[in-house]
């Protein structure tokens, strides 16, 4: 009898140590699922720790200069100016996984940018963001508890990120920046401290 209860209590401990071990193994995750744990390359191939942004809110954008979204830019910019001033950052990906509708190199992205849509927001090194080549950084934003697990459809997909580096809010690429539904989504964020 002595040795059963030993035995039963010797189980309940290995499942204890196990289940603490696998809530230690979420927290990890939990972390890992931050975006201040990524360093990215800007437009100009220059390493960029997105810790920089820490205290921000974010809209991180896949772009592409030869699609039917691409008038975006506009809106884009137009939010960047409005809330800019209030801790507000677009970071801007370009990419070239569907219709190869970015063909451009990083230079001509830039320049197209800015002489069409007078693009002032930080743009990123062209990526990918599908695919087993994907950037670590969209893995963890297409596989998250808030966004599920969900691949890109198509450019101009955005994810609203809070001061804290976590991702709150998806819209698909139909979504205009300078709409209803991401202003007051981007206001929300800004108001929390």
């Amino acid at each position: 009898m002595k040795r059963i209860i030993f035995m039963a209590v010797l189980f309940g401990i290995s499942l204890f140590a196990n289940k603490n071990i696998a809530q230690n193994k979420n927290e990890v995750n939990l972390k890992d699922a931050n975006i201040y744990n990524y360093t990215v390359k800007n437009i100009d191939k220059k390493d960029v720790d997105l810790s920089d942004y820490k205290g921000k809110v974010l809209l991180i954008v896949n772009v592409a200069s030869k699609c039917g979204y691409t008038p975006q830019y506009k809106g884009l910019e137009k939010i960047y100016g409005k809330y800019k001033s209030k801790g507000f950052e677009i970071l801007a990906f370009p990419c070239n996984d569907f219709g190869k509708q970015e063909p451009g190199t990083n230079e001509e992205i830039k320049n197209f940018c800015s002489v069409n849509y007078n693009v002032t927001f930080p743009l990123f090194d062209k990526i990918r963001v599908k695919g087993n080549d994907k950037e670590q950084l969209y893995k963890m934003l297409t596989e998250n508890s808030v966004t599920g697990k969900s691949g890109i459809k198509w450019n101009f997909e955005k994810f609203l990120i809070d001061r804290n580096g976590n991702v709150v809010k998806r819209f698909r690429s139909p979504a205009k920046p300078g709409g209803k539904k991401i202003t007051l989504a981007i206001e929300n964020e800004l108001k929390k401290s």
